[in-house]
């Protein structure tokens, strides 16, 4: 039984989808630091003059902040901002049409919650990828407060795995008190080559959120995604 775990970001890249597609289980991370100004509140897609960035307000801490407690500043009108600029970006993409209605209403959607938000959208581009990947969260799973690899042990045995896919960020944190082996849990690190396909306005720009790659490619997505893999 293969899993892995994340951090439930916005608008992942497709490389998280293949991890995600490449287990049995995946566990949004949702109750370590959050990290200002990272891929948990901002992300990228693609338009005529480049790369835009798309960032979710967050109300600031004083404090620092698990994931699962960060809250969005909605006094910011975000939602209709970042849906506007989907729109113009993408309205001439092939598979506008099947995919702008339901993020439409997600983006209308009432969210107080960052993470509510990210983990609404990432389940909706699961299913739309076709993925069959079993989700959990690890605040539910009642686990304590172990730190970094003791954590993702702990979580590894709650969830009944004997494999964990590691991406590639967490290698050097990993193997500097690897516990993997001692635990008789198989260790792997994710080997994932970001596949090319047909996008708008010219040259290819890899390693933007997920829609770019539905809005452009639709039902050929996940073979796409799964052509990465080494």
């Amino acid at each position: 039984m293969k899993l892995a775990i994340m951090q439930p970001t916005y608008l992942p890249w497709a490389g998280y989808f293949a991890l995600m597609d490449s287990v049995d289980r995946f566990v949004f991370l949702d109750d370590v630091e959050f990290s200002k100004q990272s891929w948990q509140q901002r992300n990228r897609i693609k338009g005529s003059a480049g790369e835009l960035w798309l960032t979710i307000p967050v109300k600031d801490k004083d404090k620092r902040q698990l994931i699962k407690d960060v809250l969005i500043d909605n006094t910011q009108d975000w939602q209709k901002k970042h849906l506007l600029s989907i729109k113009a970006n993408y309205s001439r993409s092939s598979f506008f049409d099947k995919y702008i209605g339901p993020l439409e209403k997600i983006y209308s959607g009432k969210f107080d919650r960052l993470c509510d938000f990210n983990m609404k959208i990432i389940t909706w581009a699961k299913k739309e990828l076709g993925i069959k990947t079993t989700i959990k969260i690890s605040s539910e799973l009642g686990l304590g407060n172990a730190d970094k690899v003791e954590r993702l042990i702990t979580i590894c045995k709650a969830m009944k795995c004997d494999e964990y896919i590691s991406p590639q960020g967490s290698r050097e944190y990993i193997e500097e008190n690897n516990l993997f082996p001692k635990e008789n849990i198989k260790l792997a690190y994710q080997e994932f080559t970001h596949p090319k396909y047909n996008q708008l306005f010219g040259e290819f720009m890899p390693f933007l959120g997920v829609i770019d790659l539905l809005f452009n490619m639709g039902e050929e997505s996940l073979s796409i995604i799964r052509s990465g893999n080494k």
